[in-house]
């Protein structure tokens, strides 16, 4: 016997609420690390701007008073693996391109990503066109980017969040921080095997950064709406059978799977 739809109107409204609160619970989660980025976007305008007020431009050596700071939320956030500032292309008037980048190691040790950028030799001389730099660079919002495996920095499958930096009123890079997705999957399955229907998060490109539905794993695409429209609109919303839930302030969209 089906349901009636008083019986079905009240189902989809108890499955709003939960979905809701798992959305809530994930950008709790990750909010932690945005701060952590929010921290470095703030340290890095202040020191281009201390150095803007003495009539020169920034050199590679001016990032070194970054790194306490650096040293200081690698040592606070557990769900940070690395953290730092990328700068664009051009910025700093010494280097064509660097990242004053920190990273824990498998003994907890901070150290520097020490990499080659020459573009006649290094394959990372031009970071322009990945997730974590573009998407910031292109919307002037803060981003989730991956899963994927950070051959840059660890090897490891992971998840970059990060935010652009501005100087002077023009683009100067973007803070980042990143998060191994083994961390964050522990963190967020619990919460999206609460629900009655398989889910999983998606973010601004549609890329699966967790899940708890078998047909969809972590790094594979969902088809579906402009994620990124939906993130801006910031409200619950349908497209076909599928229930779409922003993850309050936080660029992940919580993804129900039909009945």
């Amino acid at each position: 016997m089906g349901w009636s739809p008083v019986q079905a109107a009240s189902a989809a409204a108890t499955l709003d609420t939960d979905a809701e609160w798992v959305a809530s619970q994930v950008g709790g989660t990750l909010e932690t690390v945005f701060e952590a980025v929010a921290a470095t976007r703030a340290d890095t305008a202040a020191l281009l701007a201390r150095v803007a007020a003495q009539g020169r431009g920034p050199v590679s050596a001016d990032l070194a008073a970054l790194r306490p700071g650096l040293h200081q939320r690698l040592a606070r956030q557990e769900l940070v693996s690395g953290v730092g500032f990328v700068a664009a292309p051009g910025l700093l008037a010494d280097v064509p391109a660097w990242l004053e980048w920190w990273q824990s190691g498998p003994d907890g040790e901070v150290r520097p990503l020490l990499l080659d950028l020459d573009p006649s030799r290094s394959a990372y001389s031009d970071y322009t066109h990945w997730d974590w730099f573009a998407l910031p660079r292109d919307t002037g919002h803060r981003a989730v980017a991956g899963p994927y495996v950070d051959y840059l920095c660890s090897d490891e499958y992971s998840l970059t969040l990060s935010a652009p930096v501005e100087s002077e009123g023009r683009f100067a890079g973007v803070a980042a921080a990143d998060v191994y997705l083994r961390h964050f999957e522990a963190a967020v399955l619990p919460l999206l095997r609460r629900l009655p229907r398989p889910a999983r998060l998606v973010n601004a490109r549609g890329r699966v950064a967790a899940s708890a539905d078998p047909a969809h794993l972590a790094g594979s695409l969902t088809k579906g709406p402009d994620f990124g429209e939906l993130l801006a609109e910031a409200r619950p919303a349908a497209y076909g059978d599928l229930r779409l839930v922003p993850c309050h302030g936080i660029p992940l969209v919580l993804v129900l799977a039909g009945t």
